[in-house]
Parts: C-alpha cells; structure tokens; sequence
C-alpha cells in the first residue's frame, strides 16, 4: 500500500524545507526557494500518488488532511518569504509541518477506497483544500503571537502598547498580514462549502454544529483583525485573542467529532 513508503517522501520533502529554511537565514533567496520546492514537489508528488492509488481525493480521514496541511505549511511560508522576505518563516513552517508529519506516522490511519456519496461533490476538493491552505497560515500566525507574547512577557502590563523587543525579528503587522491572507481563504472555503452543502444535501447552510464552530471561527478571527485595525488595542490583548482563535478552529476542524452535540446529529462527522 502507498502509505507504506509515505515515511521516505516525508523524510525527503523534511530535508530540502530545512535546507532552504538554512538558506533563508543565510539570506540566500535562490536556495530558499529552489530547495524549498524541491520538497513541496517531493512532498505533492506522493499526494498525487496516493489520490491514484485510492482513485478517490486523499481528504477523507484526519490523516489525510494532515497530508495536505503538512503540504501547505512550507507552501504558505515560502509565499509569505517571497512577499515579505521574512528570514525566520520558512524554519518556523518546516517545525510546524514536521510535527504533524510525525503525528501522521505515529498514528497512522486506514486509507481505503471507501468514500460516501457526499464527498464525491465535486465542491469538496476545493473546499478541502483552500480550508488547509487557511489553517495552514493561521497555525503560523498561532506560533508567531506565542513568540510574541513570549517576548512581551517582562513589559510593563500597566502601559497600553507593550513594548517588543528591537531585536524581534516578527512584528505586529507581519502577524496581521499572515492572518488576514488566511481569513481571505477561511471565507474563499466556507463559500465552497456552502457549494458542496447545496449539492451534497440540498441546503447551503443549516447550522449543523460543524458548521456553527466554522461560523464562530470565521467571526473570531474578524473581531481580532476588526481590533487591530480599528482600535490602538493593546497588543498583549490582541495576540491572546488570536490564541483563543485558532483553540477555536481546532474544535471546527477535528474536536467537533467529540463533542456531544454532534454525536449522531452532525452529517460532517463521517470521518469520526
């Protein structure tokens, strides 16, 4: 079976996001990305050899999403380096997607061919998809303001802008762009999936508690970017707010499978 040899892409795809993360600290652009999508390509290539082999989109267990967000993480932060030259972004992406590569081979999953006529919308790829991307920018922006706060941690609490260190290499607006491209494509999906709801089930919403918790996460992430750019916020406040975002979106994306009003009355938790 293909999930068998996944451990050698995977250590491949790790080896070339590290040398072009090495590179990106050396300032040198070239390697950055040339080694960087060398193992985005090494990476894809077994996505691709895995929708072959189930002849079906690998998007159907935990497992599988965590393919693709292992995939979009080096791939959001070489855009991001790409537009903001950000030296640090591909380490910090590369150590994100490394963790949910070991989660995928530590707790490996069953891939069957199996897939119920929901998901055979041609809406759910897509939706799919862009929704990983998403995730994918916002566990970066997570790590960012934990750096952040991390930093802030000896300012003065009683000032209203805490101080960040000069020699912080993330700002504010850097974190604020990161979120606001991902909310950009959090939107992009839940409009695929109203699509793939409309023709998977007749209705483009209907409040199902999946769809309540990516209601509540969309609108999260609005308030925090509403705050930031309408209000001089203290920043500690903002950046926990986030925090609290992204706890969010972990409940939307697989926590809603334990909570207990979804256990026979959701019709996304078929994956559970």
């Amino acid at each position: 079976m293909i999930w068998e040899y996944f451990i050698y892409f995977a250590i491949a795809a790790i080896l070339f996001w590290s040398i072009g993360a090495y590179c990106a600290w050396k300032r040198q652009q070239r390697g950055a990305y040339f080694f960087t999508a060398i193992g985005l390509t090494i990476f894809f290539a077994y996505i691709l050899l895995m929708w072959h082999t189930l002849e079906r989109p690998p998007m159907r267990t935990m497992g599988e999403t965590r393919l693709w967000y292992s995939f979009f993480l080096p791939l959001a932060g070489i855009i991001v380096y790409a537009r903001s030259r950000y030296h640090w972004i591909l380490s910090f992406s590369t150590l994100l997607s490394s963790v949910f590569i070991g989660i995928n081979l530590l707790k490996p999953e069953i891939h069957t061919k199996a897939m119920m006529p929901a998901l055979q919308s041609p809406w759910f790829a897509p939706h799919v998809i862009v929704y990983m991307f998403a995730y994918a920018l916002f566990g970066a922006a997570t790590l960012m303001a934990l750096f952040l706060l991390w930093k802030m941690r000896g300012s003065d609490s009683t000032t209203h802008t805490p101080a960040i260190p000069m020699a912080t290499p993330i700002t504010l607006s850097s974190i604020d762009n990161m979120v606001g491209m991902g909310w950009a494509f959090l939107t992009i999906g839940m409009l695929f999936g109203a699509l793939w709801a409309k023709d998977a089930w007749g209705d483009y919403w209907a409040w199902d508690p999946k769809e309540t918790w990516a209601a509540i996460t969309w609108l999260a992430y609005l308030l925090y970017m509403h705050l930031r750019l309408t209000s001089r916020a203290n920043p500690r406040l903002s950046l926990r707010l986030l925090l609290i975002a992204f706890v969010l979106l972990q409940i939307c994306w697989w926590g809603i499978n334990y909570l207990p009003s979804a256990q026979g009355m959701s019709i996304h938790t078929y994956n559970s």
